[in-house]
Order: C-alpha cells, then structure tokens, then sequence
C-alpha cells in the first residue's frame, strides 16, 4: 500500500516543488544543475514577451534543455514562472526593531531593494495574468503573498502586544495596505515604487491609520 503523504508533501507537489528539496521519491537524487539556467530563461522570456504567450517549448530552447527535464522539476508553466520569480526575488526578512515605525521602514526599504525588484514589465504581466489566470494565482499567492503577508501581519501583531496599535484596529485591512498601494502604483506609473514612495505610504497612510485612536460610542 502507498505511503499516505504528509500536508507539506502534498503542498509540494501541488505548487510543483520536489519532496526534500532536490530529491525524488524512494532516495533517487534530481539533478538540479540546469535548474538556474531553466529559471533565468523563465524570466528573460517573461520580460520580454510576457506571461501569456510564454511557453515551456520557449523557455527549453532558451536554456537549452529540453522539455523533459522541465517537466520533472515544474508541473507547468505557473509552477515554473513563480519558483523564477520567488529564487530572482529572494526570501522577505522579518526585521524586529522594537517598534511599528522601524518595523515598516525595514519592509519598506527591503521591499524595494534593488536585489529584490522585479523587472517593471514583468509586473504588469503579471499583474494582467494573474487577473484570468486562476492556477497562476492560486501559486503566486501560495509561495509569495502569503508568506509575505504573514510577515507583515507579524509586524502589527507585535505593535498590538507592544500597545503601539490598538486591539480594535483590523488588522487584515493593515495588512493589505502595503502591497495594495505597491501594486497600485506599478499599474498607474508602469513603473516599481522606490524606497521614496513605500516611505511615504508607511509615514502618510499606514502609521496614521494605524496608530489612530480608537473611536468609542459616547
């Protein structure tokens, strides 16, 4: 009888990840020396025709591999594009500064870092496929908007248990405000936000709202 797979083997497998990181099932190792050249080819190709009309048959060419070995690290093209993307952008670090303000300008200033700034075109390829294309945005928000989100929504958690943020405030709208408005201006400029603008949605909107008091029924 099969062994039953565990939640995470399971999650691994959906978003096209293999179990151990590099390994198959039952020990045989996976080669994994083509993996950055797949990736690279990925994002070349993305930024330079978009998600829609990017293909694995374009991405193999590129990186001069073939189909096959694609196909035994990624599912499909949502699977491949996002691990580029995630591996080109590089893991959020949570800073913990001792206050909301710090806080915020340490996920202000890493969000927009030149190492972790995607090409202005390749947001808005993404943001446009994202809008239609439901298995890219079930992975994009598996493997880069949640994980992030949970980041940020630890940062407002420990101001509430600092008593910087009040108890009544919600959080979930906080929490969404950050990436909005990053986003928001991406489709209204075509351009990435710079560490000017995310200072200026943390110092003019975010702590504000924030850090207002609460209103209490008289």
């Amino acid at each position: 009888m099969a062994q039953r797979m565990d939640h995470t083997d399971v999650v691994n497998r959906r978003l096209g990840l293999q179990v151990g990181h590099g390994t198959r099932h039952r020990g045989h190792p996976l080669d994994t020396t083509r993996d950055v050249a797949i990736r690279e080819a990925a994002m070349d190709l993305l930024s330079e025709i978009g998600y829609d009309r990017l293909t694995m048959d374009a991405v193999a060419a590129r990186a001069h591999a073939s189909k096959a070995t694609i196909y035994r690290r990624w599912p499909g093209k949502a699977a491949l594009v996002v691990d580029a993307l995630n591996c080109s952008k590089g893991s959020i670090v949570e800073a913990d500064t001792g206050s909301l303000k710090g806080d915020l300008a340490a996920l202000g200033h890493g969000s927009c870092s030149q190492e972790s700034r995607f090409n202005a075109q390749v947001m808005l390829g993404l943001i446009t496929a994202l809008a239609h294309d439901a298995e890219l945005r079930d992975v994009f928000r598996e493997r880069i908007i949640d994980p992030r989100t949970r980041i940020i929504r630890g940062i407002f958690e420990r101001a509430v248990a600092r008593g910087e943020v009040s108890t009544e405030r919600n959080l979930d709208l906080l929490v969404s405000l950050f990436p909005a408005l990053m986003i928001q201006q991406v489709l209204v400029t075509g351009e990435l936000p710079g560490t000017d603008f995310a200072s200026l949605v943390i110092s003019d909107v975010i702590l504000p709202l924030a850090t207002a008091p609460s209103i209490t029924a008289s």
